[in-house]
This record gives structure tokens, C-alpha cells and sequence, in this order.
């Protein structure tokens, strides 16, 4: 359709099996490398990432999100096992069960890039799952707190 025009904006979360840390310096800056590889390939941008050892946060452009789930499933299955490829032996890279995906306003992405930007200061002050908790809440999704973190 020539006359349909769309942007969608979402900042998406997860974290690490377990919450091992095993997004080390080392590996980080590639990850989200490959992770932007992957967006792309599904006509999306990657406009910010960031995150401490034990989960990422980034932040989406997509024109097109109509397959989400596989979207989603693609970003965290193919980074997954560029990982383990680059993992020592005794490692096993794995991403939680799950994700967060909230819908980001053109208006507020300099702010949500800041936000991401700024994980490490902002995790001395406040844990991930406090974190993945507020933002839960601050956007009414309800949830059992049994398996949010599955």
C-alpha cells in the first residue's frame, strides 16, 4: 500500500538464564552488534542497547511488526548461539524464557536511549528485578510474580 506509513518504537528487555553474568565486556559491544544484524534483517533498527552482565535492553525501530513473537524469538535464539560460540567451554549462554516489550513514543526516545545508556550507574542503585518490576507496573501489565523472571 503506497499510502500506509508506519513506525513502531519498542523497548525491549530480558535477561540472561538465571541472571548468570555472563554478558561480559568482552563479548557486550559485539552481542549487540549481532543483535542489530538481526534486526535489520527484519526491516528494524536497532537505536540503542545496553544492559550489565545478566540482561539487554534495547531499544527497536520497526516498520513492521506484525510477526512480533518471531521478531522476538529470532533476536534472542540467533544471539544465543552466536554466543556460545564465542563462550569459553565450561559456559552455556542462554536468555530467560521471556521478555518485556514496551511501546516507546517518538517523543520519548532520546529519553529511553539516556535510560539505556545509563544501566551500569543505574543498576548501583537498583537491581534488575526491582527494575523489570516498576517498569511492569508503570505500564499496568499485570503479572505473577512467581514467573517473571522465568
Amino acid at each position: 500500500m503506497t499510502h500506509s506509513f508506519r513506525a513502531h518504537y519498542y523497548h525491549l528487555i530480558w535477561s540472561t538464564k538465571n541472571r548468570e553474568p555472563l554478558i561480559t565486556k568482552e563479548i557486550q559491544l559485539s552481542l549487540y552488534d549481532y543483535m542489530g544484524g538481526i534486526i535489520k534483517n527484519h526491516n528494524g533498527k536497532l537505536l540503542s542497547a545496553g544492559g550489565t552482565l545478566d540482561h539487554v535492553h534495547l531499544l527497536v525501530g520497526l516498520k513492521l511488526p506484525d510477526k512480533f513473537s518471531d521478531f522476538i524469538r529470532d533476536v534472542k535464539a540467533g544471539s544465543s548461539l552466536w554466543a556460545n560460540k564465542g563462550l569459553p567451554h565450561n559456559q552455556y549462554f542462554a536468555w530467560q524464557e521471556g521478555y518485556g516489550s514496551f511501546s516507546v513514543s517518538y517523543s520519548s526516545l532520546e529519553k529511553v536511549k539516556n535510560y539505556i545508556k545509563n544501566q551500569e550507574e543505574h543498576h548501583k542503585i537498583i537491581t534488575f528485578k526491582e527494575e523489570y518490576l516498576q517498569l511492569l507496573r508503570k505500564h499496568k501489565i499485570e503479572f505473577d510474580d512467581r514467573f517473571v523472571l522465568g
